[in-house]
């Protein structure tokens, strides 16, 4: 399993003294990246495809308090990958320094084409890269109804009225 490890600093705490939502969030980002750089996507492999990772929704569940002084690892795990690599689902599990489980992000998202801004295939060389990555037990191949499964759809303001 891949594993990053993190050092709570100060502004990492919010008002109540304990880990802040946003350094869940910033934590697992940095883990799917250092992840990502491992398997050869590296932000220059990256520019040099013309594609980049957009985030559709994370969602993040609490176990238990991270607080100051403590260190916490970060997994990176596969959950689900469309066959032609557009869409992805991602967790990201949180251990303490003591081994317990203190939270858990998922994440979905999809490959942005840099150019043309439109959802983009992945390379058959990099979709054989996830292949081999690690997968959660649940693990499925995603279609695009499974970006949609919230039933979130936007609703532009009437700035007519």
């Amino acid at each position: 399993m891949f594993l990053k490890e993190f050092e709570i600093r100060w502004n990492d705490l919010d008002a109540n003294r304990h880990l802040a939502n946003i350094t869940y969030l910033s934590f697992a980002s940095e883990t799917r990246m250092a992840y990502l750089n491992q398997i050869g996507l590296s932000h220059q492999h990256l520019k040099q495809l013309k594609i980049g990772p957009v985030v559709f929704n994370e969602q993040l569940f609490y176990f238990k308090e991270v607080l100051p002084d403590d260190q916490i690892r970060v997994s990176f795990e596969l959950e689900g990958m469309s066959k032609e690599g557009t869409f992805f689902c991602f967790v990201h599990n949180f251990y303490n320094q003591r081994g317990n489980h203190v939270a858990r992000c998922e994440m979905m998202g999809a490959w942005i084409h840099l150019e043309t801004r439109k959802l983009t295939k992945l390379p058959e060389a990099l979709i054989q890269q996830f292949v081999d990555t690690e997968k959660t037990a649940t693990f499925k191949i995603l279609t695009a109804a499974d970006t949609r499964l919230h039933g979130r759809v936007p609703k532009d303001l009437n700035l007519e009225s």
